[in-house]
């Protein structure tokens, strides 16, 4: 079976944004051009290390002489979007993912594929009933502007979660935490 591509070249939209109270949030890369609309969940360290890849790969192009591809230093704040996610259902979990430059149209490129039975510790049952979920992918191209934006938002999300313990530095949660401090 082919593998269906939701492809975005210029997307009106691409944001990471969560459902859920800290300590039981799902994570959703969503993307949206127009009418169409793309929602697949990650986990929040996916989410964490593509906006860091992100701001790495910006990053690196500035220092090229003459700053060729107009890469901005901060985050352009009239592309700052901090509106909730959209209401539509999830496409994928997400499993492998790739970031990615291109330079022919000065975008970043991200890849995401569903989890499939390779990428570990998923069970057998959810994989049977996600079915032809694996011949899918998500392919969003961004211009250097929206992904300053999309990794300062991503970070911003990222960081919105539980505070950590300063002794153990496991997250606390709401209802209480008991520190395990490892014996010295």
């Amino acid at each position: 079976m082919p593998t269906h591509i939701h492809e975005f070249d210029w997307p009106d939209r691409a944001v990471v944004g969560t459902i859920g109270v800290p300590g039981a949030r799902t994570f959703y890369l969503q993307v949206r051009a127009g009418k169409q609309i793309v929602s697949i969940s990650l986990e929040k360290q996916q989410a964490a290390q593509l906006g860091q890849k992100i701001d790495e790969i910006l990053d690196q192009l500035i220092t090229m002489e003459g700053n060729p591809f107009s890469v901005p230093t901060s985050t352009p704040i009239e592309l700052v979007d901090n509106d909730q996610l959209e209401d539509v259902p999830e496409q994928f979990r997400t499993g492998a993912m790739s970031l990615g430059w291109d330079p022919t149209t000065a975008q970043v490129v991200i890849e995401a594929h569903p989890i499939t039975a390779d990428d570990g510790d998923e069970s057998e049952e959810w994989l049977e009933e996600a079915g032809d979920n694996d011949s899918e992918m998500l392919l969003v191209r961004m211009p250097v502007g929206t992904a300053r934006a999309f990794a300062l938002r991503t970070r911003e999300i990222v960081g919105a979660g539980r505070p950590a313990c300063p002794l153990c530095g496991y997250p606390i949660d709401a209802d209480g935490h008991v520190c395990t401090l490892p014996e010295v």
